[in-house]
């Protein structure tokens, strides 16, 4: 939801900022006017852990175990000590503001611990149509505000790992400073983060460009400033610039004036700052680049915040040549032990990560590890990686390399501030983390384990759920996707022999779900490979010449053909299972390609606006004449189980064809739709459940329909939104209700019908999102109520109340009520009849609801408007009938 901001003076104060209620944007009620439906699910991911890189770690300096992580495309998360697990804070994030997920950084309160503070854009290009936003919340994240800034932020972009940019003032937590990139400069908030001025006074917004000549402007950003570190005990502030001759500047007077801090080193950018107060020391961990990828120079020093001297206290210095092949990055001090700290490479890919710790303020150094005589490597440390055996990355390296690796693009190393032997560490892939760190200093090898429960941070490219053998195989970018026989289960490889790299799309035979085939982004040949155990064991497929990418595949339903659409070549099909090749007629190069779920020689495609079929097994396509999105986001799909049935969803709505799309209707209320699939048919109903991921009736979520389109339901709410997702999407074929949704940077996502009785057809849907409840004991009628705001805004809510019958026998009829006491008036009601009269809210069922078996339920939804409090009513009343 989009609102706007107002530019006030020079200086550019934010006001307006967006309040997301129990993560949910509060909308005003007019989409949702008529009847609405909507059925609650349970959303899980399907447990990968990790997948993608974890820029940030954040622990907050006054309260033990609150811990935050950022990643760049896969939003913000507050460690669970209890679960030892991570839980997600940004799922509220919806299509309309998905770069929101892309997390510059995070900053927590030491004062006022329930406070913390997100910097959020993915892009600071073209690619993300958003400007950036700082969030903040006053409950750890469990619900946020907004404020939009004028400019875009890059928590995607090169430099990313720089940080934390964010920083909350120790003297005066009202204050926030906020380190911008693109040569926008330092912006500061003295209430809270509500409102951001420009800190005109601060001299100097960058001038570093990896690559000027960049044309897509990913590489061509200036990454301006870097960081923002306070000293606790002084009030002076340090601030990093990606600016290799002026590097740190700092202010001794609370920010008011800033200054060069003469004598520091130069020629290399800082990517962190960090202060040890007793000591008096500020150290800098700086690179010859910005990063995460690249890093080949660099040092770490130190500042005397008293004398002002700097001193080189590089593990290894540059006088070394050639031996020093890395820049230096996370960085951390141990605040139990001031003059104990530990700094990480940046970057050095072979044969591992390097981390270096100091006992004496970085006067002497001792590494991770070290050679012995070549190849041979001595370690301080074992890796278990039970939980998440995929990080091994299906290698057996040959010595001095070993699997798994300590991990890249360590740009965030952070010693627990409350437990000396406690350390996290980001990387590429995951979270690692030990409790044995002080094992070092006894020449005693410690044990570093994954620390990602919880942490979903793959991007999804295509999903497949087969009727029989494993319920899902995914195809996934960077580690390429898994066989998942169980999805509370971390599989113990991903997809290999091959592994094609990134994985972009996958398909099997639905007459013969034993046969896979997946196609990939691999640098060099083979770009597919075919399965013949449901996805789980694969061999290599043969090319067409040219290949280059994965493109889109699809298997006939037979398996006995295979029509490949790869990046650098034509489309072509198959009769030997990938073995042999033969160019395709009619369907141009980079089309998407499908198969009919029952005609074994029907393949569909669709290319640039225009959509085709193949009735001869994919050796020629003819064109439909059928009108078709020509632009946008575009994916079909055609039904299990019926010949000739094809969904296709884009930018202009749902289409549906009957004829194997010689024609095509739009399906009525879906105003633009991403993706659609199917699963298992309701109860008692002979079409498949068809999902959709698009707008009905004005909202944009994901849907279900059990009557072939003609009614929805929403079956998620404002809370679990996922940013960008869709593009990757699959119904289970043998749960009811269940259904896969992929996302680009929060994984796989899975949900689950909460059971009790299916809502009646609707064309309408309304979200629902729980934010306070209260439920009534079961009397001796047999039902019991439960009552829920679901949706507030200034003036008005939405609530529902769940009718239960508590009782053995069915009921016939049923009644329940309430009052409300703080002048809440209701404006409208769906699943009953009745309404208020003064303070007295009187419902029944609508009839079609009021038949409830054994603890079967029914959802009633309204509609009200306040002033002043919304309190939750009590008690909530219910009497059955049977």
């Amino acid at each position: 939801m989009r609102r706007p901001f107002i530019v006030l003076a020079a200086a550019a104060l934010l006001v307006g900022a967006t309040t997301y209620v129990a993560q949910a944007a509060g909308r005003p009620p007019a989409a949702w006017a008529a009847a609405a439906a909507a059925e609650p699910h349970t959303w899980k991911n399907v447990r990968i852990d990790g997948g993608g890189f974890v820029p940030g770690l954040i622990f907050n300096r006054t309260e033990k175990n609150l811990i935050y992580a950022r990643t760049d495309i896969g939003g913000a998360y507050r460690w669970n000590q209890a679960g030892q697990s991570w839980v997600p804070l940004l799922d509220w994030v919806g299509q309309d503001n998905w770069g929101y997920n892309g997390v510059l950084s995070i900053a927590t309160d030491p004062v006022d611990t329930d406070r913390v503070y997100a910097a959020v854009g993915m892009y600071t290009n073209s690619w993300d149509p958003n400007n950036g936003a700082i969030l903040r919340s006053s409950d750890r994240g469990a619900t946020w505000q907004v404020t939009k800034l004028p400019f875009k932020n890059g928590g995607n972009m090169p430099g990313r790992g720089m940080g934390e940019r964010l920083a909350v003032d120790p003297h005066d937590n009202s204050r926030v400073y906020f380190a911008a990139e693109g040569g926008n400069g330092l912006w500061r908030s003295t209430d809270f983060g509500a409102t951001w001025a420009k800190v005109t006074a601060f001299p100097n917004a960058g001038n570093y460009v990896q690559d000027p000549g960049d044309t897509n402007g990913y590489l061509s950003q200036n990454q301006g400033l870097t960081w923002v570190t306070f000293d606790d005990v002084t009030r002076d502030v340090y601030v990093g610039v990606a600016d290799k001759e002026n590097p740190v500047y700092r202010s001794t007077d609370g920010g008011a004036t800033w200054a060069r801090i003469p004598g520091q080193p130069t020629g290399y950018l800082a990517h962190k700052g960090v202060l040890d107060p007793v000591n008096h020391y500020l150290y800098t961990a700086t690179s010859d680049t910005g990063g995460p990828y690249e890093g080949g120079k660099g040092q770490v020093s130190r500042f005397n915040t008293v004398t002002g001297e700097w001193t080189d206290v590089s593990p290894v210095k540059l006088s070394a040549g050639d031996d020093l092949y890395f820049g230096y990055s996370g960085l951390t001090v141990d605040r139990q032990k001031p003059g104990t700290l530990i700094v990480a490479t940046q970057i050095s890919w072979w044969p591992d990560a390097i981390f270096f710790r100091s006992t004496d303020s970085g006067a002497t150094w001792t590494r991770i590890w070290d050679f012995t005589s070549y190849p041979s490597v001595s370690k301080r440390y074992t890796m278990d990686i039970s939980a998440n055996p995929w990080l091994d990355f299906n290698t057996s390296p040959q010595p001095p390399e070993s699997t798994p690796k300590l991990g890249w693009m360590n740009e965030s190393v952070e010693i627990d501030p409350f437990d000396s032997d406690r350390m996290l560490y980001g990387t590429g892939a995951t979270v690692y983390g030990t409790t044995q760190l002080t094992n070092w200093d006894r020449n005693t090898p410690f044990t570093i384990k994954p620390m990602a429960r919880g942490l979903e941070e793959t991007a999804v490219l295509d999903l497949a759920s087969p009727p029989s053998g494993a319920p899902l195989v995914s195809a996934l970018g960077d580690i390429g996707g898994f066989h998942h026989a169980d999805l509370d289960t971390v599989p113990a490889t991903f997809h290999d022999t091959p592994s094609l790299g990134s994985n972009t799309g996958l398909d099997f035979a639905e007459l013969d779900p034993q046969v896979f085939v997946r196609v990939g982004n691999a640098d060099a040949a083979p770009h597919i490979g075919v399965s013949t155990d449901g996805g789980k064991n694969w061999y290599n497929g043969q090319e067409p010449a040219g290949v280059t990418g994965g493109g889109s595949v699809a298997v006939s339903a037979d398996a006995g053909a295979v029509v490949w659409a790869p990046g650098g070549a034509g489309v072509h099909y198959s009769t030997t299972r990938g073995s042999s090749w033969t160019a395709s007629t009619g369907l141009p190069a980079g089309a998407k390609v499908e198969s009919d779920r029952v005609n074994p020689k029907t393949f569909y495609g669709y290319a640039a606006g225009k959509f085709y079929a193949s009735t001869d097994g994919g050796a020629t396509f003819t064109a439909s004449t059928a009108a078709m999105p020509s632009t946008g986001r575009v994916n079909f799909h055609a039904v299990p189980g019926k010949a000739g049935d094809v969904w296709l969803a884009g930018e202009t709505g749902l289409l549906h064809s009957t004829n194997a799309g010689t024609t095509f209707t739009a399906v009525a209320g879906v105003t633009s739709a991403i993706n659609v699939a199917f699963g298992k048919a309701a109860p008692g109903a002979a079409y498949p459940a068809v999902f959709l991921v698009g707008t009905v009736e004005g909202v944009t979520g994901v849907f279900r329909s059990d009557t072939g389109g003609t009614s929805w339901v929403r079956i998620n709410d404002d809370a679990h939104q996922y940013g960008n997702a869709g593009d990757a999407l699959a119904g289970d074929p043998r749960i009811y209700g269940r259904v896969y949704l992929g996302t680009n940077g929060r994984g796989i996502l899975y949900a689950d019908r909460q059971g009790g009785a299916t809502p009646p057809p609707s064309t309408s849907v309304s979200p629902p999102v729980p934010s306070a409840s209260v439920s009534t004991p079961a009397p001796a009628t047999g039902c019991s109520a439960t009552y829920k705001i679901t949706g507030s805004w200034q003036g008005g809510f939405q609530g529902e109340v769940s009718v239960r019958n508590t009782g053995n026998a069915a009921t016939k009829s049923w009644t329940t009520g309430w009052a409300f006491t703080a002048g809440q008036s209701l404006s409208q009601v769906w699943g009953a009849t009745g309404g208020q009269t003064g303070t007295t809210v009187s419902l029944r069922d609508a009839g079609w609801n009021g038949a409830l078996a054994p603890n079967a339920t029914a959802t009633i939804g309204f509609l009200a408007s306040w002033t002043g409090s919304n309190p939750v009513p009590a008690p909530i009343t219910c009497a059955a009938t049977s």
